[in-house]
């Protein structure tokens, strides 16, 4: 097979960083990345330096997955050029993918219409003005609608990009390109963007608790363990995961034990029933349920679909 094409739509004044979100993540031998403009040459960035950029929009023509990696001013609407490229690739199967001020470009398409979205919260409300049949979600980090998926902040793309490649190529892959970033493997759309109005005044604290939980997800761990481990009453720690994270203690912790189920699934040839013991299910029949719920497959067919696809380099770390 040949590697999935992701090429990147930038456009003057580019933001260095959300282009970076996608070729560091894009940037390997299951993807071939590239960048393209509407006229080729040299491209100013928000940085102080310009790109080089030597493909134009028949770039577009070649590619599986299109990323927008911001588009700015964000009033400025894109050339009708741009606008044709976009939903001709949409047409035929690509799938469009923004991050933070991108979505204004895949808004102005008409492709959004009716569809929930979410782009930076700062600009939501213009977001939500400029065209209104767009339903925008402020409250989120990504959404994904398989064809078209969208991403809040800056920072937000990483996260964006990694839960793409965990679908095209599954969890263990998508944390070996983390482990390799120096970040988090995974989190979740839901979770809530962070804002200056109600940003955690001691995230340290909530995060070595999540620390703590990834070492022990085999112990059958309650919630009111996590809010003994924290010093707090078990309210206090629902209000903490909901500002913070976007969902109740519970689910989230579920959630962690459902990705070690699909690492383990994906790396190793042990049985159902250790896997259920290893991530703290406690037999093969909750995990099956609990798994086909999340992941709306049985662990089985999930082994079947991704252990083909582990990288030769995977292979060899093993």
């Amino acid at each position: 097979m040949s590697p999935h094409r992701v090429v990147a739509l930038v456009s003057a004044p580019q933001g260095s960083f959300e282009l970076g979100c996608a070729a560091v993540v894009f940037g390997n031998d299951r993807y071939r990345f590239g960048v393209c403009t509407e006229q080729p040459g040299a491209v100013r960035t928000l940085g102080g330096f310009d790109l080089l950029v030597t493909s134009g929009l028949l770039a577009l023509d070649r590619a599986d997955t299109i990323v927008v990696p911001g588009w700015l001013p964000v009033g400025r609407m894109p050339s009708d050029a741009v606008l044709r490229a976009l939903r001709r690739a949409h047409r035929r199967g690509a799938r469009l993918v923004s991050i933070c001020s991108g979505a204004f470009a895949l808004a102005a398409t008409g492709l959004l219409d009716g569809r929930r979205i979410t782009t930076h919260w700062r600009q939501c409300d213009v977001l939500q003005q400029q065209f209104p049949a767009v339903q925008v979600d402020p409250d989120v980090l990504y959404i994904d609608h398989g064809d078209i998926a969208t991403s809040a902040g800056s920072g937000t793309g990483i996260d964006l990009c990694l839960h793409l490649v965990r679908n095209d190529h599954g969890a263990a892959y998508a944390a070996q390109i983390a482990r390799t970033m120096v970040m988090p493997p995974h989190r979740e759309g839901g979770q809530v963007q962070y804002r200056t109005d109600d940003r955690p005044q001691s995230p340290d604290a909530l995060g070595a608790l999540l620390d703590w939980v990834g070492e022990r997800l085999a112990e059958p761990i309650t919630v009111d363990d996590l809010a003994a481990q924290l010093n707090v009453s078990p309210r206090t720690l629902a209000r903490r995961f909901a500002i913070e994270l976007g969902v109740a203690p519970g689910q989230w912790l579920l959630a962690q034990r459902i990705a070690r189920t699909r690492a383990l699934l994906e790396e190793t040839d042990l049985p159902i029933e250790t896997i259920a013991t290893r991530v703290g299910l406690s037999s093969a029949t909750n995990l099956r349920r609990r798994f086909h719920t999340a992941v709306r497959t049985t662990p089985s067919a999930y082994r079947r679909a991704f252990r083909a696809q582990k990288s030769p380099e995977l292979s060899r770390s093993m």
